[in-house]
């Protein structure tokens, strides 16, 4: 199944920032062994934002929850997510 998720990061003022550094760190390693398992298939980030739309392509919701609570910044993210479907008119 394909889904949109919208993930707004909010990480506290008062965070140790060599704390959120390494958090960064792993968080983009993560997120690039899904994009190369196919999971994570897009990713883009919003422009003047700490955030990002992204397109998952897993079994279902269940994965989806799993995979998204293995993030490392996921503590400190607003997430929203809408399940996709083909639509008639696409030719793709």
């Amino acid at each position: 199944m394909l889904y949109a998720v919208h993930m707004d990061v909010q990480i506290p003022h008062d965070s140790d920032p060599a704390t959120i550094d390494k958090l960064k760190a792993e968080e983009k390693a993560r997120a690039q062994d899904l994009q190369r398992e196919g999971k994570w298939v897009h990713l883009w980030r919003v422009a003047g934002r700490y955030a990002n739309i992204s397109i998952f392509d897993v079994a279902g919701h269940d994965e989806l929850h799993g995979v998204l609570s293995t993030l490392p910044l996921f503590p400190f993210m607003e997430i929203s997510v809408t399940p996709l479907a083909k639509h008639p008119s696409s030719i793709k």
